[in-house]
């Protein structure tokens, strides 16, 4: 069972914890996904780190009431689960995709949060940062919800993009953990609405202050040539103390495609 935290708008943040022993790491998801999507990469690192996943609010099992999902709300949840663990002292992150973005804002928030981090294509946009509906919201309230069973979900996931190049355990991973039973089979945790309203509410401009953050931060950009791939340039460039990682033979979903490859570079980051 998971650690369930309170964070602010009546949310409970559910915190997984992976074990291991060491220092503490943080990990943060892409949207749509869960905690137990990095566990393969958790379990690569438990060596060296007490490793600790967070279901940001409305993925997984967190709990929250009808928001908008800002993700300055994803960023309260990660202050409330540092608070929590009582980490006075700079801890390691990881962030995929929003969770990238949401580690970078939890550091301009509560100054001295990150020691270091690997950042896969953060969501850290360059220019204003505009609240509306996008593409990415649009086929996520497309996205179907309910399926007989885990393993119809697991055969049709599997069987088209993106998931059919993913690590099978991830996506077994991602199924069992990010589907609950329901009377007539399996349905999302994170509801297709939850995970558009997401993709409308970035809502935070981080970019140009990107100088504030001078700690050892990585940043990885892969070769699908997409926007977040793009600004992973960018980003790992407007970083005082940033290197940029070229991950050029995979797409956004790099972390689930290696998590071999993920833990062996989070290793030498944060070590």
């Amino acid at each position: 069972m998971p650690l369930m935290i309170p964070s602010t708008d009546g949310v409970s943040v559910a915190v997984h914890e992976f074990g291991g022993t060491g220092p503490l790491l943080v990990i943060l998801h892409a949207t749509g996904m869960h905690a137990h999507c990095y566990r393969k990469i958790a379990e690569g690192l438990s060596d060296i780190r007490t490793v600790i996943g967070v279901d940001l609010r409305g993925h997984g099992d967190s709990i929250a009431p009808d928001l908008d999902f800002v993700w300055t709300g994803m960023v309260d949840d990660t202050c409330a689960v540092l608070e929590h663990f009582g980490a006075d002292e700079p801890v390691d992150f990881v962030g995929h995709s929003m969770g990238g973005g949401t580690v970078a804002g939890t550091e301009l928030a509560r100054p001295g949060s990150i020691r270091r981090a690997w950042l896969f294509e953060p969501i850290i946009w360059p220019g204003p940062v505009v609240h509306q509906d996008n593409f990415m919201a649009t086929a996520a309230r497309s996205r179907r919800a309910t399926f007989d069973s885990f393993d119809a979900a697991i055969e049709r996931y599997g069987s088209r993009p993106p998931f059919d190049g993913v690590d099978p355990e991830m996506l077994d991973d991602y199924v069992r953990h990010g589907f609950r039973e329901v009377a007539d089979g399996v349905t999302l945790k994170c509801l297709p609405e939850h995970e558009a309203r997401v993709f409308s509410n970035v809502r935070l401009d981080i970019f140009p202050q990107l100088e504030k953050l001078t700690m050892p931060i990585t940043v990885v950009g892969s070769g699908d040539g997409r926007p977040p791939a793009v600004v992973a340039r960018q980003i790992a460039a407007a970083l005082l103390n940033g290197t940029l990682s070229e991950w050029n033979d995979h797409t956004h979903f790099g972390p689930f495609e290696d998590p071999g490859l993920a833990a062996d570079e989070i290793r030498s980051v944060i070590t």
